[in-house]
């Protein structure tokens, strides 16, 4: 395989190794205790090839006067974040099967929590799930960030080795044989990244190089440098990463975490060049991948072609949970206060978004802008995902917040409704147990600022003492109970059955907007072929019945 520009390439004799490190005046590779100087190269570039090394092998980063790093672009951290790196070659993996992907209408997502999602916590124990999400009707398993970060137990969003895969989950191969099993049963594969930021325990590299910038902030601190004079080797490790997914683990899709804390003030934003970057990788391989935003601006320009463009396949859409949410359980508070009349709901339904610039009274200024034109599946919406889910002080599902035939017609308006539709993992049988924040830092002074910022937090909004993010038992009760049983097990049916109706009707969903008809909270939405009518209120409203609902495929 050709030489990436950062990280290691494996050779015919040995394995050669390529660090952007200006910071550093020398700098070696340790293997096995003896030291391989690299060579300087212009623009602060450090290459060497050391012989007789190979897949499997463990090495350091030496900087001067003999502190031992890991390399930030290794594929494989072994010993976690702080400890060595670990050669990895994807080309010895035996794809069993070719896939091209999936057309965009006929994404439906499923996201999970690789150590939540099962008691064994690893990549290989979710793959042996993935006949049943086959069978449920979902077509894409969109995993939440698996790249290393400290500890054994986070979300994903603290990661720092965006090259590598997080060894308590499997490593790098388990996620080749996840992918290679899921293609085998007609699923695609979407991977959460995110470039917008580092965590905080394990980034080594601003010692090696000027990554970050205090030009730009974002709500982790300071942001990546991506239009600095020193950009190019920034934005190509980041690049790299992301085109290492689709080509090396052969990824169907990416989404791009809070694309807009991503700070790019150069001619051609990152995300845009990623797309690019992907695209053209996907005709080369005659495969189809797509390159999904999370995105809180509401801006199209996320999806529009270049040059005004992004060039994204999708958009994550909240306004339909916000919209759905605020109605439902009258909560208002933080962005919820711009919702919870109907008529948002049957807005999002019908449009996308319901803030196309529009006055927003959470953000104190006009939100979002003017989406006319775009397809229905250009957007991803959900009744519940990892975010809306999580970031609530205790961790809540709707299965615990509402009366129970209430999740029935919200599963309707979101399968059957516009947007491509994303489940999160346990939506479809009605989990109870939370899914809260939770953490396992090993830096004491960063633990401790954690779990007491969290508490502060919620203490102050009223919301009592949350559960403590450190604490192991706030994952443990965070993990699935796969209830199959009574009325779990009806629910699941008829997710399956909404499922069926969607890919039957798949292509007019996604292409067409339906009509949109409201009476009180029950909503009607017509397109040819399919009505479908649903009732988000415990009154009978249009004739349905509380939270009652309806499909016709006449």
């Amino acid at each position: 395989m050709p030489l990436a520009t950062h990280g290691t390439e494996i050779t015919t004799g040995g394995v050669r190794f390529r660090t952007w490190a200006p910071r550093v005046e020398r700098l070696a590779v340790r293997i096995d205790g003896a030291d391989h100087p690299l060579s300087p190269a212009p623009g602060g570039w450090w290459t060497g090839e050391v012989r007789g090394a190979g897949h499997g092998t463990r090495y350091q980063l030496v900087l001067p006067g003999g502190r031992a790093l890991p390399d930030p672009a290794s594929r494989a951290q072994p010993e976690g974040v702080h400890g060595p790196s670990e050669v990895f070659d994807p080309a010895r993996h035996r794809w069993r099967r070719a896939f091209a992907g999936l057309p965009l209408e006929a994404l439906v997502f499923y996201e999970l929590h690789v150590g939540a999602f099962t008691e064994a916590g690893t990549l290989d124990a979710a793959a042996e799930a993935l006949p049943g999400l086959a069978e449920l009707g979902v077509t894409c398993v969109e995993l939440m960030p698996v790249q290393p970060f400290a500890g054994a137990r986070n979300w994903g969003y603290d990661g720092v080795q965006s090259w590598a895969v997080h060894a308590a989950y499997g490593g790098p191969a388990a996620l080749q044989r996840f992918v290679d099993r899921a293609h085998a049963l007609g699923l695609a594969v979407c991977l959460d990244v995110v470039y917008n930021h580092l965590g905080p325990e394990g980034n080594y590299l601003p010692q090696l190089a000027p990554y970050l910038t205090d030009r730009h902030r974002t709500p982790w601190g300071d942001g990546l440098d991506l239009d600095g004079p020193a950009a190019g080797p920034v934005r190509a490790y980041f690049l790299g990463a992301a085109l290492q997914w689709v080509r090396d683990f052969r990824v169907d899709a990416l989404r791009l975490d809070a694309t807009h804390a991503i700070r790019d003030g150069g001619p051609r934003h990152l995300v845009a060049e990623l797309c690019d970057e992907v695209s053209a990788l996907a005709r080369r391989e005659g495969r189809r991948i797509h390159v999904i935003a999370e995105n809180d601006d509401n801006d199209r320009r996320v999806l529009d072609p270049p040059p005004a463009g992004w060039g994204c396949s999708a958009v994550w859409a909240d306004d339909l949970h916000h919209a759905i949410h605020a109605l439902v359980t009258g909560e208002r508070e933080r962005y919820l206060a711009d919702f919870g009349a109907p008529e948002q709901v049957a807005r999002a339904l019908s449009e996308g978004f319901v803030f196309q610039g529009e006055p927003s009274a959470y953000r104190g200024r006009p939100h979002g802008t003017r989406v006319a034109g775009l397809a229905p599946s250009r957007f991803v919406a959900c009744a519940q995902n990892h975010d809306q889910i999580g970031n609530r002080p205790h961790g809540e599902r709707l299965a615990a917040l509402l009366p129970w035939p209430a999740l029935e017609p919200i599963a309707a308006l979101v399968l059957l409704g516009s947007a491509l539709p994303l489940l999160f993992m346990g939506e479809e049988y009605g989990e109870t147990r939370p899914f809260q924040y939770f953490t396992s830092h090993g830096d004491a002074g960063l633990a401790r600022a954690v779990s007491e910022g969290r508490r502060a937090e919620h203490i102050a909004r009223g919301h009592g003492e949350p559960p403590d993010p450190q604490d192991e038992r706030t994952f443990l009760g965070s993990r699935l109970s796969h209830r199959r049983d009574g009325r779990h097990a009806a629910l699941r049916e008829h997710h399956r059955r909404l499922l069926e109706v969607r890919r039957r009707h798949r292509d007019v969903i996604a292409a067409r907007w339906p009509e949109v008809a409201r009476e009180g909270a029950a909503f009607t939405l017509r397109r040819p072929g399919l009505t479908v009518r649903a009732n988000l209120s415990d009154r009978d409203e249009a004739g349905l019945g509380p939270w009652g609902w309806s499909v016709d495929e006449g």
